[in-house]
């Protein structure tokens, strides 16, 4: 017996087994999710193969311990492994497998109905992956369960269009409970964010909403985890773009292709924005590419029976004050919110985006001064044509004034959150130009 290991050291060895998979496990993810804390950005192509071998690694390590692990933690054991094999964005079937056998031998294992409606999620299967999440919130509350929940819940197919708002305003809801549960989590932060930014669309066009995705987009940028994935960076530059926030859209989609330089999504996004910037500038250098002929016939057609209502009468606001509208020059508007003014300009072309939203033209009044407008909650196919004589009432003004490679953005920008307050060629706009809106451009989560 003199070489042989005491049986207290074996027996210690077996029951210590799972907690060292687990450290294991934790290590690869840690690796993940701190990268860039002891790597330079500009080693970001590397992160995916360095993962894949330690992935490989621990994976290795996992099977010869395998025996040993499933006498102590057969569920535990399988849990940790699905856990692993899920370390890699990409779906992997042999992870939903194990997680799937995890989940039988242990109902109650709560980390394991996460892993394996993350499984779900990436194979996007909602259904199944809202039943794990929603299974796992029966047994614990819990801030993994309930962000995933959120997201999920936005994805899901729906009959109606009301169901589909029930399903925003849940996720809403999910998103900010997940939050309450641990304040300094930025990926819960971050599906907040997104949550918002849905809610702003599908549900209510109220601009407070933006501002707190927005918000909830700076509480994840604190947290180094979150701070670290594209994926914020990429959504934070979505919202930011529909804020007309032009300049720092850009940033946040360099920011998250330097991030994983692998991913297309940002570069199309910063291309298409520079693109229709590009467009702007260039259509208000050539007033449209209309003949000064046709700009004098549209001018001098311009007359106070364009303002139509809004002509020497009272205007209610959106925020319902009411007041009497002074006609002004757009030369004459300061930026942010002009009260008690309204513009008149003739439209000289209309901007083509990639995007739907917003629908983008220009107008040029009789000093010939041209103002961008971006209009939001227009009925597909409806818009503005040239010639249309267009009123906005208390204009919203924002200078955009920015250089990116060598190149100037530099226009006044009126936002009109919807075609109602529009008076077109002497009329108030009809209720058949509203529309709501629907988002394509953001990323599963």
């Amino acid at each position: 017996m003199g070489g042989e290991e005491p049986l207290e050291a074996t027996i210690d060895a077996e029951i210590n087994v799972i907690s060292k998979i687990e450290e294991k496990v934790n290590g690869v993810y840690h690796y993940r999710d701190h990268y860039f804390e002891d790597h330079d950005i500009s080693e970001a192509l590397h992160k995916g193969a360095r993962l894949k071998e330690r992935t490989q690694e621990a994976l290795n390590e996992m099977n010869k311990l395998e025996s040993l692990a499933v006498k102590e933690d057969r569920a535990k054991f399988m849990y940790l492994k699905g856990r692993l094999l899920n370390v890699e964005p990409d779906y992997s079937q042999q992870a939903e497998e194990v997680l799937s056998k995890a989940v039988k031998l242990n109902p109650g294992l709560v980390q394991a109905w996460n892993e394996l409606g993350e499984s779900y999620t990436r194979k996007y299967d909602f259904i199944n992956a809202r039943i794990c999440f929603e299974g796992a919130l029966q047994q614990e509350r819990n801030k993994v369960s309930l962000r995933s929940l959120s997201m999920v819940l936005r994805q899901l197919s729906t009959k109606s269009a009301e169901e589909k708002v029930m399903n925003i305003e849940e996720s809403l809801v999910k998103g900010k409970d997940a939050v309450s549960l641990d304040t300094t989590d930025g990926m819960s932060w971050s599906i907040l964010g997104n949550a918002f930014f849905a809610h702003f669309f599908m549900v209510s066009q109220n601009p407070k909403t933006l501002k707190q995705a927005m918000s909830a987009y700076s509480q994840a940028d604190k947290d180094t985890v979150s701070r670290s994935t594209p994926e914020l960076h990429y959504n934070k530059g979505i919202a930011l773009k529909y804020e007309e926030m032009y300049e720092n859209a850009i940033g946040s989609f360099s920011t998250a292709q330097k991030l994983d330089p692998t991913w297309d999504g940002p570069k199309i996004q910063e291309e298409n924005l520079l693109n229709y910037l590009d467009k702007i500038v260039s259509l208000m250098k050539i007033k449209g590419q209309l003949k000064p002929r046709k700009i004098n016939s549209m001018l001098e057609g311009l007359e106070n029976k364009n303002l139509g209502p809004y002509s020497g009468g009272s205007y209610t606001s959106p925020k319902g004050h009411k007041a009497l509208l002074n006609h002004v020059k757009f030369k004459d508007l300061r930026p942010g919110l002009n009260n008690e003014k309204v513009i008149l300009g003739s439209v000289i072309c209309s901007v083509h985006s990639e995007e739907t939203v917003p629908f983008t033209f220009q107008i040029m009044d009789k000093d010939e001064s041209i103002l961008v407008v971006t209009l939001y909650n227009l009925s597909p196919g409806k818009g503005v044509i040239i010639g249309d004589s267009v009123a906005i009432a208390e204009p919203y003004l924002t200078n955009i004034n920015f250089k990116y490679k060598d190149k100037q953005y530099q226009f006044g920008l009126v936002r009109v959150e919807s075609p109602l307050v529009l008076v077109i060629n002497g009329k108030k706009a009809g209720r058949d130009l509203q529309a709501g809106v629907q988002m394509t451009t953001f990323t599963k989560s």
